[in-house]
C-alpha cells in the first residue's frame, strides 16, 4: 500500500510541475514547418524520445531514465551541448526557405515561406531553452530535474554541458567572424524571428547543407561526398611560378564574380606545385563561396552527371582532375570533352575545370597512329590524329610549369625554412638542399618540401632525446 501511495504522489507531482511544459515543448517540435530536419539528427531524435518518455513517465519511469541516457550519449559523442547542437543545425539547415533565400532577397520571398521560417525560429528558441541539468545556464526547462522527479531520484542525473561550444559548427571549416557573429546574435536575441534578415545573409554567404559543412568534395560512384579534412595550403607557402599563379588567381576571381571564367590546364614537370596551387585556392577563397570537387580518372565517365547538381546551387565550383592523360579510345576522354565543350545543355556558369598533367598532349600518341597509305586505314585519319593532339587546346587557358632551376629551387627551400623556423646557417642549408635534390628526385618544389620536412623531423628528434 505504501508503494502505491508513493507512486500516486509521484504522478501528482509530475502532473503539477512538469507535464504541461513537456507537452508544450512537444507541440513546439511538432509545429515546425520548414525547419523540420533540424530535429532529424541523432541528437534531435534522442531529444524527442526523451520528451515522449517524460510525458509517459508516471507509468514508465525506467524508460525515462533510458531515454535521458540516450540523449546524453548522443550529445557526448558530438561533444556539443544541446544549445550548441541546435544552433549548428539551424545554421546548416537545408530547406525551402534557406535554399531560396540564397538567391532571392528576403523581402521578395513568398510571404508564407518567410512567415513559416519566423514561426519555426520561435519554436526552436523554446526548445533551445532546455538544459540537461538544473541551474547550469539559467534555462527554464531543466530536463535533468524532470527526470529526477519522474524516477524518484534524490539528485538530477549528470547533464552534458560541453565547455567546447565556441568551436565552429563544422570541424573541417575554420572558425570565422561571420559565424561567431550570427551565433552571438541568436544567443542574445529575445526573439529569434527578429534575426531573420541576419540569418538570411548568413545563408547567402556560407551556403546551406553539405555546401556549408564542407568546402571540398569527392565525386565517387555518382555521389558527391564531402571531405571532412581537406589539405589546407596557404598561397604564401607556394614560391615560384608567380606569373602562372597570378593568371590562375585572376581566372578564379572572375569565376567568383560571376564573370566568364576559363577551364584551365596546368601542365609541366612533376613536383612543380600544380596540384598544390589548385588546393591553395580553396584556402584563399573558401569563405567567398568557392568549393572544390575532386574527380579521379576512374570517375570521369560520370562527369557530365555532376553538372545539373552543381548548377542548382549558388556556390562556385572547381572540378579538379589531377594527373590527367588518356589512352586510345578512352571513354573518359569523351565525357570530359562534353564538360569542356558543352552539349545541348548550356554550360554551367558556376563551374570550371582545373586539370593538371605532366603531358602537353593529353592523349598518348604512338608512331603507329601516324597515317600510312594502306587499304585498312581510316580515310580521314589525319582528322582523328589532330583531334587527339588538340584536346589540350579545349582548355581556355594553359599554364606551363617548367622544371625548377637551381636558383628557384633554393629560393623555395629558403622560404620553407623560414616558415618552419629553421635557424640553420644559410650556406649549410643550401649545401644540404642541393645534396638532397641530387640524391632524391631532382630540383622541384616537392623535393624542397620533403627536404625541409626531413630536416625538421631530425631536429625534433634531437630535441626529444637531448638529456635534461
Amino acid at each position: 500500500m505504501k508503494q502505491g501511495s508513493d507512486r500516486r504522489r509521484l504522478v501528482s507531482k509530475m502532473d503539477a510541475q512538469s507535464l504541461h511544459p513537456i507537452q508544450a515543448l512537444q507541440q513546439q517540435a511538432a509545429s515546425l514547418l520548414v525547419y523540420q530536419a533540424v530535429l532529424h539528427s541523432e541528437v534531435g531524435q534522442a531529444f524527442l524520445r526523451l520528451l515522449t518518455a517524460l510525458e509517459r513517465s508516471p507509468s514508465s519511469p525506467i524508460d525515462c531514465l533510458r531515454a535521458y541516457g540516450d540523449w546524453f550519449y548522443a550529445l557526448a559523442a558530438q561533444r556539443q551541448s544541446w544549445q550548441s547542437h541546435l544552433l549548428s543545425q539551424i545554421l546548416l539547415a537545408d530547406n525551402p526557405f534557406t535554399q531560396q533565400v540564397q538567391r532571392v532577397d528576403l523581402a521578395d520571398l513568398p510571404k508564407p515561406l518567410a512567415a513559416a521560417a519566423a514561426a519555426d525560429l520561435r519554436s526552436l528558441q523554446a526548445l533551445y531553452g532546455c538544459t540537461g541539468s538544473a541551474g547550469t545556464d539559467g534555462g527554464a526547462n531543466h530536463l535533468g530535474q524532470w527526470v529526477a522527479t519522474a524516477a524518484g531520484l534524490s539528485l538530477p542525473p549528470i547533464g552534458w554541458e560541453s565547455a567546447d561550444d565556441t568551436t565552429d559548427i563544422a570541424s573541417d571549416i575554420p572558425d570565422s567572424e561571420d559565424l561567431r557573429a550570427i551565433r552571438s546574435q541568436l544567443q542574445a536575441a529575445a526573439d529569434w524571428a527578429t534575426r531573420l534578415p541576419e540569418l538570411a545573409e548568413h545563408y547567402r554567404r556560407a551556403g546551406v547543407g553539405q555546401y556549408a559543412r564542407y568546402r571540398a568534395f569527392r565525386w565517387q560512384g555518382g555521389v558527391l561526398e564531402g571531405i571532412a579534412h581537406p589539405e589546407r595550403l596557404p598561397l604564401t607557402a607556394l614560391v615560384g611560378y608567380e606569373r602562372q599563379k597570378q593568371q590562375l588567381l585572376q581566372n578564379t576571381e572572375a569565376l567568383l564574380a560571376g564573370a566568364p571564367a576559363l577551364n584551365v590546364l596546368l601542365y609541366g614537370s612533376r613536383g612543380t606545385g600544380k596540384s598544390s596551387l589548385i588546393k591553395a585556392l580553396l584556402t584563399q577563397y573558401g569563405d567567398r563561396g568557392l568549393r572544390l570537387v575532386e574527380v579521379s580518372k576512374a570517375e570521369l565517365g560520370r562527369l557530365p552527371d555532376i553538372l545539373p547538381i552543381l548548377r542548382a546551387v549558388p556556390q562556385k565550383f572547381i572540378i579538379f582532375v589531377d594527373d590527367l592523360s588518356f589512352e586510345e579510345d578512352d571513354e573518359a576522354f569523351k565525357a570530359l570533352k562534353v564538360v569542356l565543350e558543352g552539349s545541348v545543355v548550356a554550360r554551367s556558369p558556376n563551374v570550371v575545370v582545373y586539370a593538371t598533367s605532366n603531358r602537353r598532349h593529353l592523349i598518348r600518341e604512338f608512331f603507329g597512329d601516324r597515317p600510312r597509305p594502306q587499304d585498312a586505314d581510316e580515310i580521314h585519319s589525319w582528322d582523328t590524329l589532330q583531334e587527339k593532339l588538340s584536346f589540350g587546346d579545349r582548355f581556355g587557358l594553359t599554364l606551363t610549369f617548367e622544371p625548377a632551376d637551381q636558383d628557384t629551387y633554393l629560393e623555395i627551400v629558403r622560404h620553407l625554412a623560414r616558415q618552419a623556423a629553421l635557424d640553420l646557417d644559410p650556406k649549410d642549408l643550401e649545401f644540404q638542399a642541393l645534396q638532397w635534390a641530387t640524391q632524391q628526385n631532382g630540383r622541384s618544389g616537392r623535393t624542397a618540401r620533403q627536404f625541409i620536412d626531413w630536416v625538421s623531423g631530425r631536429r625534433t628528434q634531437a630535441v626529444a632525446i637531448e638529456p635534461s
